[in-house]
């Protein structure tokens, strides 16, 4: 990998990795477009660890409230009522599924989950679920000619069960082009939860599972044609980039609706298909020599 495509990945991991249209698809197809050979499953997760990054310093005061709260709820049972406290066990439970199923799936997740057909199949899929859960969202936040406005749930109403249900939804970014915040996102929003408190509790969940996998990948950095430097390059540059966008989709959620990244996912969907159908593009573009 030379050091123009670790810029260019390091780049496009950033602007995607908070959005609902998937990191990994995205690094994915921009190897595949360019013609260069897919980066593969361990500089994803590494270069995921520089988003995470960012999102432990946007949410610090957070975490650390978390964190906190957390410890000493362990030695002080007065504190186990706490809300913070609380966050801290939900988020590990949260993050069980996705652990479970990484190791379990590890190879189909380096292999035949970045069949450019399956990547499109789940750009579309996930799309038309976001779609609708973001109309419920939105049906319910403004009411209508027959219908009430009806208040949705906040991050104080979450318990085990959800939090599972947010794990397991997490759990579907294994597969590219699912996105790790669409799907959790979609299935808070599901679930009655605000944007905002559905948004805010899948980056805070992320947290474990992405820097757990991106350690874990760290044996299989610089192997086959990626080596360390330009991981790093692009972990160092998927960190700055990825803090600007956190900053800027948590303050358009609160206003926004989610249709715009809905159709992008779908015309995205549809035109690798079609790329795909037409012999232009093989849905295995780049594998043999990553």
């Amino acid at each position: 990998m030379s050091w123009f495509e670790s810029f260019v990945l390091g780049l496009v991991q950033g602007l995607t990795e908070f959005l609902p249209i998937s990191s990994s698809a995205h690094l994915r197809l921009t190897a595949a477009f360019a013609g260069w050979h897919d980066p593969g499953a361990a500089f994803t997760a590494i270069t995921q660890i520089g988003t995470e990054a960012a999102v432990l310093i946007y949410f610090r005061k957070d975490i650390a409230r978390i964190v906190s709260a957390w410890f000493r709820s362990l030695t002080n049972s007065a504190m186990r009522g706490d809300h913070d406290a609380k966050m801290g066990w939900l988020v590990i439970v949260g993050s069980i599924p996705i652990g479970v199923l990484g190791v379990t799936f590890k190879d189909q997740i380096e292999g035949p989950f970045r069949d450019l057909r399956l990547i499109a199949t789940t750009l579309i899929v996930m799309g038309v679920v976001l779609g609708v859960a973001d109309r419920l969202a939105a049906r319910d936040e403004t009411g209508g000619k027959h219908r009430a406005i009806k208040e949705r749930k906040s991050l104080k109403e979450l318990g085990v069960r959800d939090g599972l249900i947010f794990g397991f939804c997490q759990a579907l970014a294994l597969v590219p082009g699912v996105s790790r915040s669409g799907a959790t996102i979609s299935g808070g929003l599901l679930m009655g939860y605000t944007r905002e408190a559905a948004a805010r509790y899948s980056f805070l969940l992320a947290v474990p599972a992405v820097l757990a996998s991106g350690v874990f990948e760290l044996k299989d950095a610089g192997e086959g044609h990626v080596s360390w430097g330009p991981t790093i390059f692009a972990t160092i540059i998927a960190f700055a980039v990825g803090y600007a966008v956190i900053a800027w989709f948590m303050k358009f959620i609160t206003t926004k609706s989610f249709m715009p990244f809905v159709v992008y996912r779908i015309i995205l969907g549809i035109v690798l298909f079609a790329l795909i159908g037409a012999g232009a593009l093989s849905p295995h573009a780049g594998e043999s020599a990553g």
